[in-house]
């Protein structure tokens, strides 16, 4: 299997851009279109949150066009920049954003890897959590199957050192940590909300960060930094099952010259 995960697009109305100064749909219609060219195209697409700015309707209806060249089932995740609600009212057609006991998290066992998503979002604030009846949920639901499972939430289960962002993620990852421990299918837990690429070791597996369909985060790892966006090259990441282990791809959206080489 071959999951492809999109993350943090930040879709703004049509006509504008974010922050003034980033085309988020242009940029997440290159993505689409650098998916679709890949040599092999991906079994499934998840995009781990913010996929609008600010939650409105209209944000989410962009999107909804903006993804529909996708020839592949693709699944949604919720983060702090969305609104459930209207995310629902325009994807009526992607029954599982109905969720469970009010939080847009589900299970996908459609494919040779099982996709867990987690609503990890609190409504009004940047960071996360999981609260109780989520992370009941979530030792229920991969209790389910001991089929390799892939996890995907929004909010990364572990400090990065970008510290203003650190005080902004999942508040408790110690207690998630001890789910995932009992599990040992578990073959990653993806997330977004960073716009880096970062690794963790986690609960016995792999954390990670995907990059941000737009702009990305200014590396600065100095204590108190301020938070920066940078336009480093977008990108996304592949997920690939080889029947054994998931391996993680990391792919620019931009095109830089290639070669052929026998070495």
């Amino acid at each position: 299997m071959l999951l492809c995960q999109i993350s943090d697009p930040h879709i703004v109305r049509a006509g504008t851009l974010a922050y003034g100064r980033v085309d988020t749909g242009r940029m997440l219609e290159r993505c689409v279109s650098k998916i679709l060219a890949l040599p092999r195209l991906p079994d499934a697409v998840v995009a781990t949150g913010d996929l609008t700015d600010h939650g409105t309707v209209e944000e989410y209806e962009l999107l909804a066009e903006l993804l529909a060249p996708l020839r592949m089932p693709f699944y949604l995740a919720v983060g702090n920049h969305d609104d459930s609600r209207a995310l629902q009212s325009v994807f009526p057609q992607h029954a599982y954003l109905a969720g469970e006991d009010g939080f847009v998290q589900y299970a996908v066992d459609d494919f040779d890897v099982r996709l867990v998503v987690l609503d990890t979002t609190v409504p009004g604030a940047p960071g996360g959590e999981l609260c109780a009846r989520r992370l009941q949920w979530l030792d229920r639901t991969l209790g389910e199957s001991d089929r390799p499972t892939i996890i995907a939430q929004h909010h990364p289960p572990f400090a990065t050192g970008i510290t203003l962002m650190d005080g902004m993620t999942l508040a408790n990852p110690g207690a998630e940590a001890a789910v995932v421990a009992r599990h040992r299918h578990v073959q990653c837990v993806i997330s977004g909300h960073y716009h880096r690429t970062i690794q963790a070791r986690f609960a016995g597996t792999v954390a990670s960060v995907c990059p941000s369909t737009a702009h990305q985060l200014t590396l600065d790892l100095a204590p108190g930094a301020d938070i920066r966006f940078t336009f480093e090259p977008s990108a996304f990441q592949l997920h690939l099952w080889n029947g054994q282990q998931v391996v993680t791809h990391t792919a620019l959206v931009e095109d830089f010259p290639t070669w052929g080489s026998r070495g």
